[in-house]
């Protein structure tokens, strides 16, 4: 062993408690040499690269990144300065790294061993999910001032207008009752996008208890089944340990109908086409409430996925806004109220869409009591038809 490795490499126990600090961390941390290669990386940074360490370490570090990357600059920068630098919301994005992979980067010179790097990867999905969650509840919110003015400066003159025309219906030739016919539908198609609006506004508190999550998707499927979704495989893979979730059970058929009918309506005329429910616990995701010391934790995560064409990337960060549709006849409300809907619950929803795989992911709060409806439906786990 070199003078120099022996430099990088603690002695004993030493050693071990160096490699189990560094394991310990939850963000990837990769050591590069002067000559490029990985020459250490903790369990974080072997499961960011999809390789492991050994495999790491007989390459250099651009046979990993996108060719072109930033962090080849910086690890350039860092040698030359002899100087830490940080460096933000960099696109590491690849077909070997996978899409999404947008991270924060500390790159520090090791001082005992020249020419040698530390990397620590900081991924921004999750706090970029989080912070495009607070932009819908601030758009919904805006939403919710809109449809109390519609509701009163809009809904009394069209009531006006459609009376008008069934007035004048009564008296012109049938050319003009067509006429007529066509100011009532339109009237009747307004005040109907009202009433959908005036959902927004509706702030009341709403009545949750535990419940059984399985219930409900078990609930939405049957009614899917029975109608939009008749033609269309769906499938479930649930997590039978999974606790229960503190919600109020209709807003959540509303708010799963709502999504599985999009998938559906996706889909399309496919004969291959599919939908899958998943349920999962993912501890670790937590969210600070403003106004408190108080964090709250998102482990339930609950899933619809479809094969259809996929969201254009151009949609996707908007997706959740009122008015953004791509349906020819849409409203664009639909989504807007499920984010309303779960952000009233003190959770986020998020979509991740590629061609032919588009994922709705609910994350949601854990209740502390028993399911209101545990002896309702067993919980079953695997691909059911």
């Amino acid at each position: 062993m070199t003078d120099k490795a022996m430099a990088m490499e603690p002695a004993g126990d030493a050693n071990d408690l160096s490699m189990a600090v560094l394991n310990a961390i939850q963000n990837p941390v990769i050591l590069v040499d002067e000559n490029g290669l990985v020459a250490f990386a903790n369990w974080e940074a072997e499961s960011f690269f999809g390789a492991s360490a050994n495999h790491l370490a007989r390459h250099n570090i651009s046979a990993f990144i996108p060719f072109g990357s930033p962090l080849l600059t910086l690890i350039d920068q860092v040698r030359e300065r002899r100087a830490p630098v940080n460096e933000y919301r960099v696109d590491l994005s690849s077909p070997r790294l996978g899409a999404d992979k947008l991270v924060d980067l500390y790159v520090a010179p090791v001082l005992s061993a020249p020419g040698s790097v530390v990397i620590v990867f900081q991924e921004r999905s999750m706090a970029d999910k989080i912070d495009r969650q607070l932009t819908h509840r601030g758009a919904a919110r805006s939403v919710t001032g809109l449809a109390s003015m519609l509701a009163h400066e809009i809904k009394n003159p069209l009531s006006g207008i459609r009376g008008a025309a069934q007035l004048l219906e009564t008296s012109v030739n049938d050319e003009d009752r067509a006429l007529t016919r066509l100011i009532c539908d339109e009237t009747d198609r307004i005040v109907s996008l009202v009433d959908r609006m005036e959902v927004f506004s509706d702030e009341r508190p709403v009545d949750r208890v535990p419940l059984n999550i399985h219930s409900v998707l078990d609930h939405v499927k049957a009614i899917a089944k029975a109608g939009f979704a008749r033609r269309i495989k769906i499938s479930e893979n649930y997590d039978p340990s999974l606790p229960p979730v503190y919600a109020n059970r209709d807003q959540l058929v509303q708010v799963f109908l709502n999504l599985i009918k999009n998938a559906a309506e996706a889909i399309g005329d496919r004969t291959d086409g599919e939908i899958m429910l998943t349920t999962a616990y993912r501890p670790g995701i937590r969210l600070s409430v403003a106004g408190t010391r108080e964090k709250i934790s998102l482990p339930l995560e609950f899933c619809v996925h479809d094969n259809g064409p996929g969201v254009p990337s151009d949609l996707l960060p908007h997706l959740f806004d009122p008015f953004i549709t791509t349906k020819t006849n849409g409203s664009g409300l639909g989504l807007a109220l499920v984010a309303k809907i779960i952000g009233g619950h003190g959770g986020i929803v998020e979509c991740d869409s590629q061609h032919n795989r588009t994922t709705f992911r609910v994350l949601m709060p854990a209740s502390k009591g028993p399911a209101a409806d545990d002896d309702e439906i067993p919980m079953t786990k695997g691909n059911i038809a």
